[in-house]
């Protein structure tokens, strides 16, 4: 009787940490089928800054001014989209800005696409090639997400020589659906994403001096596109 007691003890513990560890770290194999069915990660071409007077910079006159414009080049180890290749697609240009330093501070400066730019599907991680001239300015990504609302994200120092790529990841909104980056909204199926508004660059004060000159090029995406290939072809269009 003891012997029995002692295995159906050892039986229960068992399925007990068996449980517990289900829950709280490993993913549940019918769980995650289901979920690997609904996404459709694909990288994406945002923007290759081919554009003339499409991106813009500016600063707070009493700390400087600045200059955007293109120039013909292209980082090394660029590899085309997956998507793109055998296409075409001109790809010649770099996003130069020039910025006059008035006084060193806490200067910052924008660099800014004269329209949002959505990205389609729910992103993942944004990505931008950047020639920072070894400077100990900070980059940040600007977006907006689907109500509307304004973030930055950190996207890494700029001490660095010559052209590096420079990713961040967006984080995903909590289940509520309201806090957080929101890039969808149960209610419609035709309007989610983010869009890129710019960057922002936070200047080092004691290297705020002198022509500080930086290098954008070939802005990117992960994103998931599942829900764009499975909209209903039928739906109405809000917006009138």
């Amino acid at each position: 009787m003891k012997k029995f007691l002692i295995v159906v003890l050892i039986l229960f513990i068992c399925g007990f940490v068996y449980a517990q560890d289900r829950e709280i770290g490993s993913p549940d194999p019918e769980r995650l089928g289901i979920d690997s069915a609904q996404q459709m990660i694909r990288e994406v071409s945002v923007d290759k800054f081919e554009h003339d007077g499409f991106w813009r910079s500016s600063m707070s006159t009493d700390e400087g001014y600045t200059t955007a414009r293109l120039f013909p080049g292209s980082p090394a180890g660029k590899t085309p989209v997956p998507d793109e290749e055998g296409m075409n697609i001109p790809d010649i240009n770099v996003l130069g800005v020039r910025v006059d330093f008035l006084r060193r501070g806490y200067n910052t400066f924008t660099v800014y696409p004269t329209r949002p730019i959505p990205i389609e599907g729910i992103t993942k991680t944004v990505s931008v090639w950047v020639a920072g001239r070894n400077f100990n300015h900070d980059l940040y990504l600007l977006i907006q997400d689907f109500f509307g609302r304004n973030y930055e994200f950190y996207m890494g120092k700029l001490n660095f020589m010559g052209w590096q790529k420079l990713t961040v990841a967006i984080p995903p909104a909590p289940d509520d659906g309201l806090s957080g980056v929101v890039q969808r909204s149960y209610h419609y199926s035709n309007n989610f994403g983010i869009k890129i508004m710019g960057f922002r660059i936070k200047c080092d004060p004691l290297e705020s001096r002198g022509s500080y000159y930086i290098y954008f090029d070939d802005l990117r995406a992960e994103t998931d596109l599942f829900s764009e290939h499975h909209r209903d072809p039928d739906d109405m269009v809000d917006g009138w």
